[in-house]
């Protein structure tokens, strides 16, 4: 029975190494998955469950990158095979996962635009419009009107 237990012993164990790289077109990207910084494009690390994960990406001149990535299981991470890959097979098992993003440039907004747009959005204040905070470039600004004036909002707490 000691034989048998210390062949055992000796015989490698299994292990699944676990990796995923972010390559972004044009590299150079500040990559953040789950809201830890990895590094810069191209970058790999380790990751030890599967699942959805929030990849971010950052590079000066282009738009912000925020997506949710899955990565599914594959067929030997299910029980009871998952144990056998994790300790029991005699070799290293190595998932690799390579994610590719392209960057869009940065759209420079005309000051005219800018400035004009500044204006549509104090012009709707001050007649009592809600403006939303964001819309895309180039879009007019939509409003939508209160249900009352601002000037007929109900008095705070305590007074009347």
């Amino acid at each position: 029975m000691l034989l048998v237990v210390g062949m055992i012993c000796l015989v490698p164990s299994g292990c699944v190494r676990r990796r995923m790289t972010l390559r972004t077109n044009p590299p150079g990207a500040v990559a953040f998955v789950d809201d830890q910084r990895i590094g810069v494009t191209p970058v790999s690390t380790r990751f030890t469950y599967y699942g959805t994960r929030k990849i971010q990406l950052f590079k000066d001149g282009f738009e912000p990158l925020t997506v949710k990535q899955r990565f599914s299981v594959p067929w030997y991470e299910y029980p009871p095979l998952d144990f056998i890959a994790e300790n029991l097979w005699p070799r290293e098992i190595r998932d690799e996962r390579v994610v590719d993003f392209e960057m869009v440039p940065q759209q420079i907004v005309p000051n005219e635009e800018l400035l004009g747009r500044a204006e549509a959005l104090r012009g709707n204040t001050q007649a009592g419009h809600v403006t939303p905070l964001w819309t895309p470039p180039g879009q007019p600004l939509p409003a939508t009107q209160l249900q009352r004036p601002v000037n007929q909002l109900p008095p705070p707490n305590g007074t009347r």
